[in-house]
């Protein structure tokens, strides 16, 4: 069965619908021609003014339905799983971010878990044919094994966001045992495209490049990481959102899946991409490693490419050069 070419077509939800992955696959869905309810608490969190910019580009296309919701409203969600009985939910709405979960603990408390239980409540409530949710890299806290693989023990979180991003895996497990609700992770390696976050590598250096300022390098360069272009995401999501899992006998309806590029590229090797892309080169301040923060990621991807026959395939050249340009047109940057 493929979920999203249904007949009739699929109710479908997106969380974080104006956030950064949200919004490229509300985009991808429209294109479609589904129509999409999207949910999003506009939060402050980074520049509202550019939230605001990609909820008006989907404001103004037909399909797209948008609710103004916190999550951890538990009336409301439930009020809106009541009217909505969606087919399909595609959850990415959480309080991202590493760093800041040091700065900002109980920011995590309402949007990744009191969040996360919401949604599964109202996933039991109505009839959800597949809850499709982010997972993070993060989980695999400081691993020394590469590549990083779904069967790995992820029992050692080093920063408060790996541990709510845990916490929604085995949420989600519980509910998938005790409801029977077909539930997806998607663990996400390192996201960057076109429409970013501020608060993302790329979109501080690219930033601070134009504008003359250092760089922060934490570990002095000696990190790498498994960049993957938001695109190739977009197609891993929907590849999987299609085929909801099947609860064989004494099995679960609950799987776990990398979503990476099988690369792990070195920071230094990354930043000199990004100098190219910019036509100018970066004043770097090498700094030690951050509280939380991980050497290496590399994602084993065999099994989302071996079930759905997806592989991320943007090479890291084109995909900086699409996120420059679009950062050039976006903030009207002169004198390239």
């Amino acid at each position: 069965m493929n979920l999203l070419d249904s007949s009739p077509a699929p109710r479908l939800l997106v969380t974080g619908a104006a956030g950064f992955i949200g919004y490229h696959l509300s985009q991808r869905l429209l294109d479609r021609g589904l129509q999409v309810d999207g949910v999003d608490n506009m939060s402050a969190y980074y520049e509202p003014a550019l939230k605001q910019a990609r909820l008006d580009r989907l404001l103004a296309r037909p399909g797209f339905i948008f609710h103004r919701l916190d999550l951890a409203d538990r009336d409301g969600v439930a009020r809106l799983f009541a009217d909505g009985r969606y087919d399909l939910v595609l959850h990415l709405a959480a309080q991202a971010g590493v760093r800041y979960s040091v700065e900002q603990p109980m920011a995590y408390l309402d949007s990744n878990l009191a969040g996360m239980l919401t949604v599964l409540e109202g996933c039991r409530h109505s009839g959800v044919k597949h809850l499709v949710y982010a997972s993070s890299s993060s989980i695999y806290g400081a691993a020394r094994e590469m590549p990083l693989r779904e069967d790995m023990v992820t029992d050692s979180p080093i920063s408060l966001y790996a541990a709510s991003k845990k916490a929604n895996e085995l949420m989600a497990h519980s509910y998938s045992h005790l409801y029977h609700i077909p539930a997806s992770a998607l663990r996400f390696f390192t996201v960057y495209g076109p429409w970013g976050r501020p608060d993302m590598a790329i979109f501080k250096f690219v930033r601070a490049i134009f504008e003359g300022r250092p760089i922060d390098v934490y570990n002095h360069g000696n990190l790498r990481r498994d960049f993957t272009y938001v695109d190739d995401v977009v197609d891993a999501v929907l590849a999987v959102a299609a085929q909801p899992p099947q609860a064989g006998e004494g099995q679960v309806p609950h799987r776990v899946l990398n979503v990476g590029h099988n690369g792990p590229v070195p920071l230094m090797e990354f930043i000199a991409c990004l100098e190219r892309a910019c036509g100018r080169e970066a004043v770097k301040n090498f700094l030690p490693m951050q509280a939380g923060d991980v050497p290496d990621t590399w994602a084993d991807t065999s099994r989302l490419e071996s079930q759905f026959g997806v592989r991320a395939g943007t090479d890291l050249r084109l995909g900086v050069q699409r996120f420059v340009d679009w950062y050039v047109d976006y903030y009207g940057v002169t004198g390239r």
